[in-house]
């Protein structure tokens, strides 16, 4: 019978989460200065609404790329090593950015920086996933998107801070993610590999090694049985490569991973994110703290969201998080439209444009934060085994990189063109379709082993019946 270990993790343990998820908040310092920096480009350069989306979107060009390899090259040089190349390289292409002297050499390190980032959001989830005991897995992926989230809240805040630097202030304000890059990269390398990818690759002993490190109170018998689970899991895993994510028993998997990706992004958090200074804008906020610093107040409650996700999402379960905090997203649309038809003058009411634009803006924040958000780690971590789960975290993550470039590349085009009523009305009819898609596909993982995930998708999307699996636990 096999016996889970213990919960009580090491001091490593902890350190193994808080470097994986201070990742995120490099990520996410990086999706959010550009907000602040790319007025003062504009400025500088005369850009028009093309090139300066482009700001945005030659990121998530990049992302894409390396969401592509990222799955390969986890599995090819390691979970660990990955990272500390992403987190290595990320502060060399940030200083590029810095020193760029033309727009073209500006865009090319944010191509390079997109690229390192993209290979971060598959590896993360994995290294996290195979690091964490399952009683609280969800909670430490969770802490990736917490972590993201103050990245974001302090891209706004630099920006604030340097916005009355002069006309070079950008240059600081991309500059500055080297140092947290620089330093999570010592972290990194201080830690050991993923028990399970040493045992993808043959190296028991170092998995052995690497899973006593993680875990405390467990006895030589308890390691031996949790490497018998990992050995009899790769044992049944055939090939291992991308075409298997495409046929059954996972091809069912790969459609809704790759669709929640698509969702997340497409339903347009990152509209928010990225043109949070202009929406504020429009609704009459034109000085730099209301452009820069009331972008960064929403995102703290988007914080607060998280936090909550946090302590809920092992208790409560997958779906219920994610179907409430989509609903959330839906009605802070609605929200948005109002305040859009307010500054238009559609309906009388003076400042409260702003007002209602805010607490929709909220909305959206924490709807996301709560939902989406935290679940997208989740569930790119619990979706596969372990010789296809960089693959599958890999098609999930290209799937939301490719609706982020369409909302990066079009979302100023649509509110300057049709108006903001007209785009948020877009948003909310396509958040409306991803409750639809989650409610019908996405299956409860809470409390469940990776290894015994798998069994869900050989079931045809249905989890073999309880007293099946009593008999099989105690056999």
């Amino acid at each position: 019978m096999n016996r889970p270990l213990p919960v009580r993790s090491t001091g490593l343990a902890a350190l193994v989460a808080i470097a994986a998820a201070s990742l995120g908040i490099i990520y996410g310092y990086d999706t959010s200065n550009i907000g602040a920096a790319k007025d003062f480009i504009k400025d500088q350069y005369s850009l028009g609404d093309g090139m300066t989306q482009a700001m945005a979107t030659v990121v998530v060009v990049g992302e894409i790329l390396g969401a592509l390899v990222g799955g390969w090259f986890a599995n090819r040089v390691g979970r660990k090593r990955a990272m500390v190349t992403v987190a290595g390289s990320y502060a060399v292409f940030a200083l590029f950015s810095a020193v760029a002297p033309t727009v073209g050499l500006l865009l090319l390190a944010r191509f390079l920086l997109g690229l390192t980032i993209g290979v971060s959001v598959v590896v993360v989830p994995v290294f996290v996933a195979e690091s964490a005991p399952a009683r609280n897995r969800g909670a430490m992926l969770v802490a990736y998107q917490f972590a993201t989230i103050v990245g974001i809240i302090l891209g706004y805040v630099f920006g604030y801070v340097l916005a009355d630097t002069g006309e070079d202030a950008w240059r600081a304000m991309l500059g500055i993610a080297a140092i947290p890059a620089m330093l999570v990269t010592v972290v990194l390398m201080r830690l050991p590999d993923t028990a399970r990818w040493y045992m993808s690759q043959n190296r028991e002993a170092e998995a052995r090694a690497a899973l006593s490190r993680v875990e405390s109170g467990a006895d030589a018998a308890q390691i031996e049985l949790e490497l018998a689970d990992m050995r009899q899991a790769l044992r049944d895993e055939h090939g291992g490569g991308i075409r298997e994510l495409f046929r059954k028993p996972f091809a069912r998997a790969t459609f809704f991973v790759v669709g929640l990706g698509f969702f997340i992004q497409i339903t347009g958090i990152n509209a928010i994110v990225y043109y949070s200074p202009d929406i504020f804008s429009g609704m009459g906020y034109t000085d730099n703290f209301g452009k820069y610093m009331l972008p960064a107040f929403v995102q703290l409650f988007g914080l607060a969201a998280v936090i909550v996700s946090l302590f809920t999402i092992d208790r409560f379960g997958r779906r219920p998080i994610l179907l409430g905090g989509i609903s959330t997203m839906v009605v802070a649309f609605i929200t948005m439209i109002v305040a859009y038809q307010l500054a238009d003058g559609q309906f009388t009411g003076g400042g409260a444009a702003g007002i209602v634009g805010f607490i929709g803006l909220v909305l959206v924040v924490v709807g996301f934060s709560f939902g989406f958000g935290s679940l997208v780690w989740v569930y790119a971590g619990e979706a596969f085994p372990a010789r296809l789960r960089a693959y599958g975290s890999s098609a999930m993550l290209t799937a939301d990189l490719v609706a982020n470039a369409i909302v990066a590349q079009f979302t100023l085009t649509l509110i300057n063109g049709l108006g903001g009523s007209t785009t948020f009305t877009i948003f909310g009819a396509l958040t409306i379709a991803a409750f639809v898609f989650v409610f019908k596909y996405a299956p409860e993982t809470k409390g469940r082993k990776l290894e015994d995930i798998q069994h869900f998708w050989r079931n045809e999307g249905r989890w073999p019946a309880e007293p099946t699996v009593r008999i099989a636990a105690g056999s």
